[in-house]
C-alpha cells in the first residue's frame, strides 16, 4: 500500500506542524509524518474525508493545496523562509537562485516566472520582505545589533539593510524600534 501526501499552504513553523498534527489526528487519519508544507498519510482519504480535512485545515488557517503550480510556489516560499528564520543565510555560499533550484530541484527560470505569475511580485522581492520581517522581529528582542542583524541576514552592510528596511517600512530600523506601535506581519502573510 502507497502513501499519499497532502500539500498544505501556509505551514512556516514547528507550532503549525504540532497543529496540522493534532488535527489530522483528531479526525482519526493514518498520520506517518508531518513537515512544513506536507503531511504523509498512510492511505488516500476519500472524498468526503478530503472536504473535512479542507474544512479543518481552513480553520486553522492553513489551505490544502491541488494544484502542482501552488505546491511549486509553496516549496519556494517555504525554501526563502527557512533560509532567513534559519540563521543560515550568511553561510550561504550561492545566491538565491542556486539555493532554490538545489532546494526544489527545478530551473530558476521556470521558478520565476511561475512565481511571478502566481503571486503577482519576484522571488527578489518575497526575499527582502521576508527579511525586513525578520529584522523587524530581531529588533524587537533588542539582543543583536544592527551590524550583527545585518551579518546574519546577509546584507553587505547596516547601510544597505537600513535602505531596504526604510523602502519597506518608511522607518528606519532605530524608528521602528522607538515606535511601539510598529507591528511586524506573520511570515505566512508577507507580500
Amino acid at each position: 500500500m502507497s502513501s499519499f501526501s497532502l500539500h498544505i499552504r501556509n505551514m512556516v513553523c514547528p507550532r503549525c506542524i504540532k497543529v496540522v498534527t493534532d488535527e489530522l489526528n483528531g479526525l482519526a487519519l493514518p498520520v506517518l509524518k508531518v513537515k512544513l508544507g506536507e503531511a504523509e498519510l498512510a492511505q488516500e482519504p476519500n472524498g468526503e474525508t478530503l472536504q473535512i480535512i479542507r474544512q479543518v485545515l481552513a480553520k486553522n488557517g492553513f489551505e490544502l493545496l491541488e494544484d502542482k503550480k501552488a505546491e511549486t510556489v509553496e516549496q519556494i516560499k517555504l525554501a526563502i523562509i527557512h533560509l532567513i528564520h534559519s540563521g543560515r543565510i550568511e553561510e550561504l555560499n550561492t545566491n538565491i537562485s542556486a539555493y532554490l533550484e538545489e532546494s526544489i530541484g527545478k530551473d530558476y527560470n521556470y521558478l520565476s516566472s511561475l512565481f511571478s505569475a502566481e503571486e503577482n511580485t519576484t522571488i527578489a522581492r518575497y526575499v527582502v520582505l521576508q527579511k525586513v520581517e525578520r529584522v523587524k522581529e530581531l529588533l524587537l528582542y533588542n539582543e543583536l545589533t544592527l551590524s550583527q542583524i545585518a551579518y546574519h541576514l546577509g546584507y553587505s552592510s547596516v547601510a544597505h539593510l537600513s535602505n531596504q528596511f526604510k523602502q519597506i517600512t518608511g522607518l528606519t530600523p532605530t524608528e521602528f524600534k522607538n515606535n511601539t506601535s510598529s507591528l511586524r506581519k506573520p511570515i505566512d502573510q508577507v507580500t
